[in-house]
């Protein structure tokens, strides 16, 4: 399997999710604005959208495909068959009754995720109302990750990549189609939720009866459970959930942070993570998903070379392409923020706040991406006790950065601590995998920081020059005028940075590498 062709192919489909995202977003921003509607539905939506980052981008698949892998290679078709079957089948079971007591429980769930709503009399119901209707995605989007960790077991990884593109077109449908009629708009956005979920998981399904491993769920969830493989699972999973959803976790008591900041908090923080989340799921998600199979492979073949250099591979193509986009979002959040979101009523102050927190993003980025890369070099190998030690020490860590950084920064300072405690996330992984003899970096390295650190000082000073040269909120009043003028900064951006790569003798061929 040629990696770089899987990683444009997976990155491809997730660039179509990304930008239907930003569609999704702009047209929450235009017509709610930041407002207590907003603050509502994202608090609402936190719950189910922490569960499909665990699930679909982290634990679920860190702990089944390892497994899976190895029914795969070991056992043979019938038995991988049966895992599948079982696994859905108490998958299917646990989450519908999950859902059942979060539906009952959805005013403690609000309380706990964002105390601060309770002040505000109508923010409050809402969100309890919208995490009502919202809960029962946890059953979809958890069967999708399930499907699609089987396909990239299989690597097939075209329809998992395009799965949550219909998710977002949902979300348009709702906010264009549906909205404007209903007595209260925002909960169109709550039912586009449900609906997305379901579109996600039955995308996959002709993907999966092709390769004869269309999931079958039970009756019998007790009999599912005594599954040797499927014990293995959960046995992994449960530990795995807290570990490689570090930043995820943060975000929850962030969310309760920022609710007690004032109306608009929420929201700002909101939008900041659907910029930041463009390069991570183009980058750290695409590249685990790549990944994980092929080390799970050269685990169960005992190739430790081949791990190792499956590792160094991932880890260069991050900091090549992690490292631009970092700057991007310091030098440049508030034109990317600007162009994207000022419009309607999304006014210059959100403008302003959203650029502060993705700035602070900026800082942590490389670390949010390299947890995505280095996270399965231990999953591959089944080990889920260091990242969970890890996990512990960087959660505090963070928290405690939230007590020196929001009083300083306010929400920025939110976005600031998830940053540096991914970076402290992944510099313990990486020196966890080195001391181990997991990992070991191949030659030129350090010409390769000295060419990348090169190419981004120019690039800073590039960016920071567009930044303040051009009035980006005055531009309102011509928005083709702002997007065309963004559009022929990141051209130039882009070429700026390759070309000073290229000048100092980047060697791109490398990149060009194939899995066993």
């Amino acid at each position: 399997m040629n990696l770089f062709r899987a990683l444009l192919t997976v990155s491809g489909f997730t660039l179509l999710s990304r930008v239907t995202g930003l569609a999704r977003e702009t047209l929450i921003a235009r017509a709610f604005g930041a407002s207590q509607f907003t603050d509502a539905f994202y608090v609402a939506f936190r719950i189910p959208n922490l569960l499909r980052r665990i699930s679909a981008e982290g634990a679920f698949s860190q702990a089944f495909v390892p497994i899976l892998a190895e029914f795969k290679n070991q056992k043979g078709h019938d038995a991988t068959r049966d895992l599948v079957d079982a696994t859905s089948t108490v998958l299917a079971w646990v989450l519908a009754f999950l859902s059942v007591l979060g539906i009952f429980g959805a005013a403690l769930v609000v309380t706990v995720v964002a105390s601060g709503l309770k002040s505000d009399g109508e923010a409050y119901p809402l969100a309890v109302t919208m995490t009502r209707i919202m809960f029962p995605y946890i059953v979809f989007i958890s069967l999708t990750s399930l499907a699609s960790g089987v396909l990239n077991t299989y690597k097939q990884f075209s329809l998992p990549a395009f799965a949550p593109v219909l998710l977002n077109v949902s979300f348009i449908v709702a906010a264009v189609a549906f909205a404007p009629h209903m007595k209260q708009p925002v909960y169109a956005l709550a039912w586009a939720v449900i609906v997305g979920g379901v579109l996600q998981f039955l995308v996959q399904l002709p993907g999966l009866k092709r390769i004869d491993m269309m999931p079958r769920i039970g009756w019998n969830p007790v009999k599912a459970l005594a599954h040797r493989g499927v014990k293995r699972v959960l046995a992994k999973m449960v530990p795995a959930m807290f570990a490689v959803s570090v930043a995820q976790i943060s975000l929850i008591i962030n969310t309760n942070i920022a609710s007690r900041l004032g109306p608009g908090a929420v929201s700002w923080i909101n939008y900041a993570d659907r910029l930041m989340e463009f390069p991570t799921a183009l980058l750290g998600v695409a590249l685990g998903t790549i990944l994980l199979p092929s080390l799970s492979k050269a685990h169960v073949d005992a190739d430790p070379h081949e791990y190792s250099a499956l590792l160094d591979w991932g880890l260069r193509v991050t900091f090549l392409l992690a490292a631009p986009s970092a700057v991007a979002l310091f030098f440049f959040a508030e034109p990317l923020t600007a162009t994207l979101f000022h419009y309607g009523k999304f006014d210059a102050n959100s403008v302003v706040m959203t650029g502060r927190a993705l700035a602070a993003y900026g800082v942590g980025l490389v670390g949010l991406i390299l947890i995505k890369i280095l996270a399965p070099g231990f999953y591959a190998r089944q080990d889920i006790k260091t990242p969970v030690k890890i996990g512990v020490v960087v959660l505090i860590a963070t928290q405690i950065s939230n007590y020196v950084f929001v009083p300083i920064f306010s929400h920025a300072g939110l976005t600031l601590s998830v940053g540096l405690g991914a970076c402290m996330n992944a510099l313990l992984l990486f020196i966890g995998l080195r001391r181990r003899g997991i990992y070991m970096p191949s030659s030129g390295w350090a010409t390769f920081f000295v060419q990348l650190i090169g190419a981004c000082l120019v690039l800073a000073g590039a960016m920071h020059w567009c930044a303040i040269s051009y009035d980006w909120i005055g531009l309102r009043h011509e928005p083709f005028a702002r997007i065309a003028l963004l559009g022929a900064c990141l051209v130039l951006f882009a070429a700026l940075y390759f070309g000073m790569l290229w000048l100092m003798g980047f060697k791109y061929a490398y990149f060009k590498r194939r899995a066993k």
